[in-house]
């Protein structure tokens, strides 16, 4: 049984004249018949009842013709779908981004992917690395924006920018002083860091070794030089306002809420300045690779960061 034996059948039905029947399916009359015939030997029934003048569809032939026009129906929806999906653009992208990217990407990426992907609305959801490589894993996400390093077997990584670290400390604390700070220099501070499962908190300890000597070394002179309750880096910098030390934060995220110059400040790194770089990963298999490239366009339209030093305003020392 064919999908072409079953338009021959339904046509036939409809027109119950063979030699009108094979032109409106663009076959000969001798090649219809011999379908129809096979079709109802394969089924054991006849559907038609043939005569010189008429034919007439049997009882059981017409609830299998009706049937039939189901599965036409349905195969036209499957086609349907089909075309869609050759718009990639066109149904929603489900992306992730971590914690510590999302909040100041996404209002930059959103408006930039509406103007290029009108018809691609985003569904976005924030979350650790880990949970978001489970999700992407299980096709619950179709792409995640994280920090690289990131390895996941039959998964493509597409670095999107590099992103500089800065010092965020309150306005009146002495290392405002200074047009760049040391991470030596923070060593000495009270500092402030997410806990741990938060990825930026580990590429600021990797990136600065001096911070890590200084959390061993006071943690066996049992020195609280060391503050991680912060859960997310708005609630840190909120406790740099407060007073209570000084962090380090990407550099996005140390522009995207003001404070009054008095309260809070920002300061660049000395060279060498750590960093990270922001990527976007996605399944291979992933069937919407027009959608991909869209992403990724969006996000370095963004110019994020271009936009963050512009805000940053310039460290001069005080006199």
């Amino acid at each position: 049984m064919t999908l072409t034996e079953l338009r021959y059948v339904v046509t036939l039905a409809r027109e119950r004249h063979f030699g009108r029947a094979a032109e409106r399916c663009h076959v000969s009359q001798p090649t219809l018949s011999v379908a129809v015939k096979k079709l109802e030997e394969e089924l054991g029934i006849s559907l038609f009842e043939r005569s010189k003048s008429s034919i007439r569809v049997t009882e059981v032939g017409q609830r299998i013709i009706d049937q039939a026009q189901k599965v036409l129906d349905q195969v036209g929806v499957i086609k349907d779908l089909a075309q869609d999906g050759k718009n990639q653009l066109n149904s929603p992208l489900k992306v992730g981004a971590i914690y510590t990217i999302g909040p100041y990407l996404f209002p930059h990426l959103l408006p930039e992917l509406r103007r290029a992907a009108p018809e691609m609305p985003l569904f976005i959801e924030e979350n650790y690395t880990a949970n978001l490589r489970q999700k992407l894993r299980h096709s619950e996400l179709d792409a995640i924006i994280i920090a690289l390093p990131f390895d996941e077997p039959e998964v493509v990584t597409l670095p999107l920018y590099d992103e500089p670290f800065v010092v965020l400390l309150p306005a009146d604390h002495p290392l405002t002083e200074k047009s760049e700070i040391t991470a030596e220099e923070m060593a000495e501070e009270q500092l402030l860091l997410l806990g741990p499962g938060h990825c930026f908190r580990d590429q600021v300890l990797e990136s600065c070794p001096p911070l890590v000597d200084a959390i061993t070394r006071r943690a066996g002179e049992s020195q609280p030089g060391l503050v991680t309750e912060g859960s997310s880096l708005e609630t840190i910098r909120h406790m740099v306002a407060s007073g209570l030390g000084i962090t380090v934060l990407p550099l996005s995220a140390a522009t995207a809420i003001k404070y009054q110059e008095d309260i809070l400040a920002v300061r660049p790194f000395a060279a060498p300045v750590p960093f990270r770089t922001v990527a976007l990963a996605w399944r291979v298999t992933f069937p919407r690779p027009k959608a991909i490239d869209m992403l990724s366009l969006a996000a370095s339209q963004c110019r994020v960061i271009e936009r963050a030093k512009a805000e940053t305003p310039a460290a001069v020392p005080k006199n």
